[in-house]
């Protein structure tokens, strides 16, 4: 309890600060402190319900913009965290409805809130009703780089590439300084084999932009390809070093050392090509989502020799590569890339390796199984 009486405008703001530091306990303690000398102050009880979302404590979440709504059933910031702890409760449905509420109020021009509730629904594996958002935000402000970006991301993940390419440059357009979307795009060229226009691009960025080492070993390997540069070049130490910040080791040439011993026969690193989409705000909770998303997921999917194999994604390529006695014991993620490239040499058609339904998908597209569910 503060020593001196306090307005419910300064627990709230008191509690805002604690929760930008990351300190939600104190924040919780805060506003509970708060709600006993103010039970109907509409912002604390938000407050608590964000506080509370932090922590992922749903029904707390839950309980504390309902009490919110209560008192003011149009507060549109208390409108978008009902809607996106509804979506993690699995009614996507009135999640929706909430996001559409704030619409219908008139805040469609207010490029945080509809950019939040966008990366709510993008997060949840909503990504139809995730683009209409970030499309919104674009319309409002065209000159929004985030916004372009975030069309960008969405367009990725619902496999219009050249779309998401567009609005991904569009970003960069805007603003140069935009990292996560120039790394994004980077990662898509690669990915379509483009790798000098891919080089290009991470050259634009520094290490310190990344945050995943997946961009980091591509830029990597791109220089020693492309460039031909021996292990030891002093233009790859920046990229070594900020490796070792992210892995917590103290050895870069161990790390690479240990990457060439895990690479495949064609000299690609077995990193996790699913964190391709952990960039930024938005992407940090995409390997969450998709884990949360298709947790409940069960496909089958065919050979043209008859074989027949059935799970999530990840377990059919699992079984896809217990099968092929050429990666027996070797990662999935090795797997992908080896099995990607033999397959794009056999078909001509680049095969995607940044997750397993991309590399399955791909597959079905170039003809080589058919996706039964």
């Amino acid at each position: 309890m503060p020593d001196t009486f306090w307005s419910s405008d300064e627990f709230d703001e008191r509690a805002h600060q604690l929760y930008n530091e990351g300190q939600y306990d104190e924040a919780i303690e805060v506003l509970r402190e708060g709600l006993v000398i103010y039970p109907e102050a509409v912002e604390l009880h938000v407050g608590m319900g964000y506080a509370r979302l932090a922590r992922e404590e749903y029904a707390w979440v839950r309980r504390a913009f309902t009490a919110a709504l209560a008192f003011e059933p149009d507060h549109e910031d208390a409108l978008a965290g009902m809607g996106e702890v509804l979506l993690k409760l699995g009614e996507g449905r009135q999640g929706l409805a909430c996001f559409d509420r704030v619409l219908a109020l008139g805040f469609g021009e207010d490029l945080d809130i509809v950019l939040q509730m966008g990366r709510a629904l993008f997060r949840d594996g909503y990504l139809d009703p995730a683009r209409r958002f970030f499309e919104v935000a674009l319309k409002a402000h065209p000159e929004s780089a985030e916004a372009a970006a975030c069309v960008g991301y969405a367009a990725h993940r619902l496999s219009q590439e050249k779309e998401s390419m567009h609005w991904l440059r569009r970003a960069l357009e805007v603003d140069a300084e935009h990292s996560e979307a120039r790394i994004y795009l980077a990662n898509l060229l690669y990915d379509r084999g483009l790798s000098e226009e891919a080089l290009a691009e991470f050259e634009k960025s520094d290490p310190g932009d990344h945050w995943d080492e997946l961009g980091i070993w591509r830029v990597i390997e791109l220089k020693k390809s492309i460039y031909r540069l021996p292990d030891d070049d002093p233009e790859l130490r920046p990229w070594l070093v900020r490796l070792a910040d992210l892995a917590g080791e103290a050895d870069p040439t161990e790390l690479l050392l240990a990457e060439l011993e895990a690479a495949g026969p064609d000299g690609t690193g077995s990193r996790d090509p699913a964190q391709l989409e952990l960039f930024g705000t938005l992407l940090s909770e995409l390997q969450e989502m998709r884990k949360r998303a298709r947790s409940g997921e069960v496909h089958r999917v065919t050979t043209p020799d008859g074989a027949s194999f059935v799970g999530t994604w990840e377990e059919i390529v699992g079984c896809m590569r217990d099968a092929d006695a050429a990666f027996a014991g070797r990662s999935i993620e090795a797997f992908i890339a080896g099995a990607a490239q033999r397959a794009s040499q056999l078909t001509g058609i680049v095969i995607p390796a940044t997750d397993a339904e991309s590399f399955i998908r791909g597959s079905a597209d170039a003809g080589l199984l058919h996706i039964v569910r």
